[in-house]
Parts: C-alpha cells; structure tokens; sequence
C-alpha cells in the first residue's frame, strides 16, 4: 500500500543543537569503576586475548566488510579498534558481494578464536560453505595471511599447547577435538576425537585454556535458557567434569521481540515484509538473552575476568566485563557470597594499583560522527557485502555512492553501514541530491530485518521524501521538489530509542527543523541475519539501471544518555522508589523516608536520612536488618549500580548482595538480593526521585 501525504511543514519539529554532541558510551565512570555493557553497540562472539599487558578483543562481523574486528585495551575497560582481519571477503562466488540476488544474511564469519604463540597471532573463525578460516599476522595491525583450512569446525575453542601441538574443540552437545596442521594448512587427518559426550550439558561457542596444568573448556547452552559451562580435565581428551559458572545475569533486560517467519514460508531477505511478524513480548522471560558465550582472561594484577556477551534489545549482542573467583578450582563469575552473578558496576581491574595519574583515560572505542574529509574511511564504517569499489569514492570532503539496480535496500549494493549505539541516540546526515536520476532511491537506513529506512526518491522530474518500512511494507511520502523548485540537500535523521525497541525517522529542509515522517516503528533482534540494528547509508536505482549518484555529508551521532554524571544524586534530597510496585520506602512507624548521600569515593556510598540517621545492615541482612544507627562511621558502604537516569541498585560490599523488598511477602528491606530479574520487578532496582 503506497500513500501520499502532502505535508505541511510546521509538522513534528526537533530541534539540533548549534554543536553536535561529542560524549560518546564509554563504560569507564572516571572514579575507578565501570559501568556494563562495555560497548552500548554490537559486538558478538567476543574472544580475549592477553599479551604482556596488552588485551585484544576479537569478535563476529557476519557478512560486513572490513570483516574480523579486533579492538585493544590496556585496562579492559577502555577500548580502541586496530585492525579487521580482512578488507573483502576473497572468494569468487557473486553471494560474497550481494551479487544476482545471492547473499550471505546470517551467515558470511563469525564466532572468532584469536591466540599469539609461535611470535605471530592468530585468528581462527568459519565461514560459512568455506569451512575453517585462519588469519596471521605478526603485528596486531596487520597486514594478515589468510589460509583457508577447510573442514568442518567451526564455532570453535584452539589451545596451543605446551609439546607445540595445536587443538581445536568444537561441536554443540558432543563436543570434539581436532588437532590442527601447524602451519595451518589445515585438520590433521585421523585426530578428531568426542571428549565430552552428548548429554552432559555441554553446548556450544568454546573456549579452551590450560591454566596450572588443568583443561579449562568455557562454553554455553541457550537451552531452555542461556547460561555458560565450564568442563575441566587434566587431559585434553578427557574426561571431563562440568559446572555451570553463571546464568541468569540479565542485567535486568528482558528478552526482547525476535522477528520470525511462519514455518513453512520460503523467504528472501528483501521481501514483503507482512510475511513477518514479531514475537511475543515476555518482560519477566529470561531466554537465552543473558550473559553467556566468550572469554576469560587473567588481568596481569592477578585477578580474572570474563567478557561476555548479552542481547542488549534491538541493539544485538554485545559485551559485558565480569569479575570472577575461583573456588574449588573452578573459575566462577562473581565475587565471594554471590557466585554466578555479577555486578553491572564494579571496580576497574588493577585499579587499586595503579595510581590514578597512570589510568587510562576513559574513551569510546570509535569515532561515530564523521565528516568524510579524510582519504579513508573511519574505522567503525563496514560495507554491506564486498562493496565495487569502483561506484563509490571519497570526493571533496564527501561519500560518494554510485546507485546500482536493486528493488529494495537490502538487495542494494555498496551501502555504508555502522551499528547504532544505545541507550538513545539522534543520527543525522546530509544528503547532496544534484546527482540523482530518474528511478533512484538514497539515503538513511536501518539494515535489519526487518528493514526501513527515510531517503529522496526521484521519478521523472519530482523528488519525493520517502519513509519505508518493509514491516508493514508501507511508504509515506512528501513532494519536497520539482524542476521549478530546485533543491540541493536534505537532512534526514533516525531518532532511536533501542533499549525500549523503537525508532522513528525525520527530515529537514534547512537543517534547523525536523519533521517526523512515518510512525515511531517497533525494532527487534533477529536470528535471520543474527546482527541488530545497523545504520545504512545507501543509493540504488529501482528501474533495472545504472542510475546517477547521491553524496553524503556531516553523518553526526549524539548520545543522549552517554554523560551519567548527574545519574548519582550527589548533594540532593530525595525519596526511594521500589519498581516493584512503584511504592516509596518507609520505616514503620516513621513513614516517609528521604535520604542524602555520603561520598565515600570511588562510587561508593552511604545513605543518610535527613533526621541525621544513617542506614546500616545488621547481621546476614535478612529481612529486618535494614535499619538505621546514628553513628556515620558505623553506616554500610554500598556501590552505587547505575541503571542510567535515576534507576539505581545497592550493592554491598560486604556480602556483595543487594538491597531489596519483595513485592509479594510483605516482609521488611533485606539485603540478601541475588539481583534484579528480568523485568526489574522483583524488589531489587530502585528509582529516586528528588524532594525540593
């Protein structure tokens, strides 16, 4: 259904601020401690790797190009992209480049293993038709050696051993293990052996260590809930012991819609999107959404630490930094007191060590916003497919993209993607639109699936603002131009809401007012292309032909819940809020309660009544034991966990549980609280609120 609305223009207006906004996610508080996730954009499939002092940070890239991202850090905190693996995918066949409707949606590389032995590093990961793929290089930046070992692992753990042999371990409920060529040429014929049988709870996505002479296999299993494994044995055959290290650490994110497909239905990636449909909404489901899948590393303070990763919503997948303590031999996630949780706020690793003049100063991993006025492109942009580099250039300080024949965005060839950031973000480009001919469709979009986007489409002498959403396979429109009102440029922005699932897109005429065009549309993560939502950059030519040219300017991201300064109500009076049944706290036969805080430094925190009392645990903090003393030194010290704006939780640091009430037995403020469940209802997150 194709409508026409000729709208006014003192529709919808958002206003942009005179500057862009530079404060970009970064998980570094600035007071020693970190905030989960690491990245508020995707970045799935993480592997860790320690050298020295130095930390590399491997992970999936699907079917984008440059593809294999590394990112490094010193403190696991902090992180910076160095290298991809790759430019291009180099293999002939036309589905590498979204070539004759061929594609490689889901699948293209993914679930990397990067390991340094032998002077040089390795990065091992499958593709997809091609088998196992390995990449070395002796410099972190490269340039790589690609070998393509063929074979059928893949999603796979690889251990180089002390005699110099090398082991990959791989497989989903039977798990086996290979021994590997040493000049990566590829399996060693006749080694594969099952080490873990089937029925021993053993999923999938491996990581192995050996670690004081013992066999360490981390994975995990999304069945019926995710959750991660560790199998242990001082063979690498075998035989194995295993445990479960952490499950139910959502963070308090709920699983989100996943977009689905009627069974039966045979689909194409670019078809009408009313075949979809998004799946139920379950706030209190944990799923297989939780913390799971990735490495573990020991920081060189001695302490150990897992990266893993968690569906953050419509953002995909991304990576959360996890303490962790071993007891008994096991490596488990969490600290002393609440093993197999993990806090979202927590001390920086080594942080205590290393005098605060020498940290690392806190820093996003990538530059979002971009001007094109460099010769290359900025590290974080990645090409749908393999791009022709001959229909797209760098040309006086803007992107220039060739519009090649396609009936819909994601069947278009060349389109210049980066993932979107979260919690909230406003992106707006510039599209120079002289260039355009007849059929041709540009502008900004949302490579998902489903798909959307806002762009100018030119027919005949007309230039319309279009608004898709393959959804709903709806489009609304807006003559914005014709041969006797000439127009050079439009602004079009995408104005996201991710942790909530929602999206809507605007456009301007002069750059200072927007106006909405189309409805706030429901986002979702999907199992189809297996990567969240990506902002897309595009031009193609619906009439079969090579059709003229779009540029691209001033692509600007600003980050509304990037600055959390203000999230702690530092010198403020204020009131505590259960979410759980949206009741403020009280003390019987007291009442209403408002509080202040005491800065102990560091996040960490005591809450003081304004009748000068100061809350104190008593005891194991069982119910009952939340009261209050009147001596300051005696009040509890808690950290502060930041749920962004005035969502908050209290973590202690003495028995390293939370805060809570149980909404449904009516007892008194505990603090034995394990953490927040899905749907942050069950006592445990708070809101304040200020009292003037």
């Amino acid at each position: 259904m194709n409508k026409l609305f000729i709208l006014a223009l003192a529709g919808m207006l958002t206003a942009l601020p005179a500057k862009a906004q530079t404060v970009s996610w970064t998980a570094d508080n600035g007071n020693g401690t970190f905030t989960n996730p690491l990245f508020y954009d995707e970045f799935s499939d993480p592997d860790i790797l320690r050298v020295g002092d130095d930390y590399y940070l491997a992970g999936t890239t699907m079917h984008t190009v440059p593809g294999l991202v590394i990112l490094h850090s010193k403190d696991l905190v902090n992180w910076e992209n160095v290298s991809y693996c790759f430019d291009r995918f180099d293999f002939p066949e036309d589905r590498f480049s979204l070539k004759n409707h061929e594609e490689i949606y889901g699948q293209g590389i993914w679930a990397p293993c990067i390991r340094y032995a032998n002077g040089q590093f390795y990065v091992f990961s499958n593709v997809n038709g091609k088998g196992l793929q390995c990449y070395t290089s002796k410099d972190i930046k490269g340039p790589w050696k690609h070998h393509n070992m063929k074979g059928n692992i893949y999603d796979l753990g690889v251990l180089f051993d002390d005699d110099g042999k090398v082991y990959a371990i791989h497989g989903y409920g039977t798990v086996k293990c290979t021994e590997l060529e040493p000049d990566m040429s590829g399996p060693k014929e006749g080694t594969e052996r099952v080490i873990i049988p089937e029925g021993n709870g053993v999923g999938e996505g491996h990581h192995m260590y050996k670690i004081n002479g013992m066999y360490y296999l981390i994975s995990t299993d999304y069945r019926p809930n995710g959750r991660t494994l560790c199998s242990r044995s001082k063979s690498i055959w075998g035989p194995y012991e295993t445990r479960v290290i952490t499950a139910d650490e959502t963070y308090g994110y709920h699983a989100a819609s996943l977009t689905q497909v009627p069974r039966g239905t045979k689909y194409r990636i670019g078809e009408d999107g009313t075949k979809f449909g998004l799946g139920p909404l379950d706030k209190d489901a944990t799923a297989c959404t939780n913390a799971h899948q990735g490495g573990i590393v020991q920081f060189n303070d001695g302490s150990w630490w897992a990266l893993f990763m968690m569906d953050f919503h419509s953002i995909g997948r991304t990576v959360c930094l996890m303490p962790m303590t071993w007891e008994d031999g096991w490596p488990m996630v969490g600290l002393k007191g609440n093993l197999g949780r993990a806090p979202r706020t927590w001390f920086k690793p080594g942080v205590e060590e290393v005098p605060s003049a020498q940290q690392q100063a806190a820093h996003a991993p990538y530059n979002r916003s971009e001007n094109f006025d460099g010769k290359q492109l900025g590290r974080i942009w990645q090409w749908n497919h393999n791009p022709d580099d001959k229909m797209w250039s760098l040309k006086n300080g803007r992107l220039r993209i060739q519009a090649q024949p396609a009936e819909q965005l994601m069947w278009a060839r060349n389109t210049l993607t980066q993932r979107v950031i979260g919690p909230k973000s406003v992106t707006t480009v510039e599209l120079y639109i002289e260039g355009m001919k007849d059929g041709d469709v540009c502008g900004l979009g949302n490579i998902n699936v489903p798909c959307s986007w806002i762009g100018v489409v030119k027919q005949n002498t007309g230039l319309r603002v279009r608004c898709f959403e393959q959804l709903t396979n709806d489009t609304v429109d807006i003559d914005i131009a014709s041969t006797d009102r000439p127009l050079e440029k439009v602004w079009l922005r995408m104005v996201g809401d991710y942790d909530h699932d929602q999206a809507h897109y605007e456009y301007s005429l002069n750059g200072e007012q927007f106006h909405s065009l189309g409805r706030e549309m429901p986002l979702s993560y999907q199992l189809i292309s297996f990567q969240g939502s990506r902002h897309a950059l595009f031009a193609f030519n619906t009439k079969g032909k090579k059709g003229g040219y779009a540029e691209f300017d001033n692509f600007t991201v600003e980050e509304p819940c990037a600055d959390r300064s203000q999230n702690i109500p530092y010198g403020k009076t204020f009131r505590i809020i259960n979410k759980a049944n949206g009741r403020p706290a009280v003390c019987d036969p007291h009442g209403l309660l408002y509080f202040q805080i005491i800065d102990r430094g560091q996040g960490k925190v005591s809450l003081k009544c304004v009748d000068g009392r100061y809350v104190k645990v008593y005891g194991d903090g069982l119910p009952g034991d939340v009261r209050f003393t009147n001596s300051e030194q005696d009040a509890e010290q808690f950290l502060w966990q930041d749920y962004l704006g005035h969502d908050f939780m209290l973590f202690s640091l003495r028995n390293h549980r939370y805060i809570g009430k149980s909404p449904t037995t009516g007892s008194p403020y505990s603090m034995d609280f394990a953490g927040p469940d899905p749907a942050r209802k069950n006592g445990s997150v708070f809101e304040w609120e200020e009292v003037k």
